[in-house]
């Protein structure tokens, strides 16, 4: 889904911003989650990143190596190791 509408937001006096409900909602930004902020070289704009917090981020990364290795079962492969071994 893309957002193309603009929002705007006002910095407080200790440089604090909240983040637009429509954003929070379209990026899955959750208490948490930090934001990296990126300067644009040669220009006025700021590349904000959401970076998870690191029970999301381990969520993701569960079971996601299968891809590089299908059919294989490494807990069966373990076993059968443990087994040759005595």
């Amino acid at each position: 889904m893309e957002y193309n509408a603009a929002m705007t937001t006002t910095v407080t006096r200790k440089s604090m911003v909240t983040i637009p409900a429509e954003i929070a909602r379209l990026y899955d930004i959750k208490p948490g989650y930090r934001l990296d902020w990126l300067p644009s070289p040669g220009a006025d704009e700021i590349i904000v990143r959401v970076v998870p917090d690191r029970a999301e981020l381990g969520r993701r990364l569960k079971g996601s190596l299968r891809a590089f290795s299908p059919g294989r079962d490494a807990v069966a492969e373990l076993l059968a190791e443990r087994d040759l071994d005595g």
